[in-house]
């Protein structure tokens, strides 16, 4: 965690509980090792959700689609797209979502988030938020075309973006395999620092999540 542990422990302790049909998934998806969405990460987009009320929400990265269903438990009347390419994991979101209730809701696209999410703005499609929680590796990739379907004033989530904290070392001080998705997310963060279209904020909770505002 990049928070003090014991500091976090307390702070989850105090946020409350989710509905039952959440709690029960997140359970499952621990006990299987399955990463889904941390609880302060979950505070946010909770807050983010009843600040802005987002009605058209984007979502890169699937799985079992915890987080889609959170998002459509939380968000009130919204529309979700979600993106998934893994074939065990979207036949498992699918039953999530018709199980939550909220097939309405959650619109779940299968396909390579890149190519997907081009095919969209080719459509001219806009969203209020963007959250993206796909393969870190390619979250450079992603900006330019995420920024295109986000409506001015809409906000950009981009999730686990510190890597524990890891972000900081040398690229020598990481395991050689991590190296190359290390560069590749120190480089992102500076590029969406700098990016004259967004105000974007890092912070360092959970794992680590960019805030971004598209401005212009």
């Amino acid at each position: 965690m990049i928070t003090d542990e014991r500091t976090a422990t307390f702070i989850d302790s105090i946020s409350g509980l989710n509905t039952p049909y959440l709690e029960e998934l997140e359970k499952k998806a621990h006990a299987e090792g399955i990463p889904v969405i941390r609880r302060a990460t979950q505070s946010l987009l909770k807050f983010i959700l009843a600040d802005h009320k987002p009605e058209n929400i984007l979502e890169l990265g699937t799985a079992t689609a915890y987080s889609a269903i959170f998002m459509a438990t939380y968000g009130g009347n919204v529309h979700i797209d979600t993106i998934e390419n893994y074939e065990k994991r979207i036949a498992e979101a699918k039953i999530n979502i018709e199980s939550s209730g909220f097939e309405g809701a959650i619109n779940l696209i299968e396909g390579d988030a890149q190519s997907v999410i081009e095919e969209l703005a080719a459509g001219a499609k806009s969203y209020d938020m963007i959250f993206i929680d796909a393969a870190k590796a390619q979250y450079l990739s992603y900006l330019p075309v995420c920024k295109k379907l986000l409506r001015v004033g809409g906000i950009l989530i981009s999730d686990n973006v510190l890597f524990d904290g890891d972000i900081i070392l040398s690229r020598f001080a990481v395991r050689r395999r991590d190296r190359t998705i290390h560069a590749r997310m120190r480089e992102y963060l500076r590029v969406i620092s700098e990016d004259e279209e967004l105000v974007t904020t890092i912070l360092p909770i959970a794992d680590g999540m960019t805030l971004s505002v598209k401005c212009r």
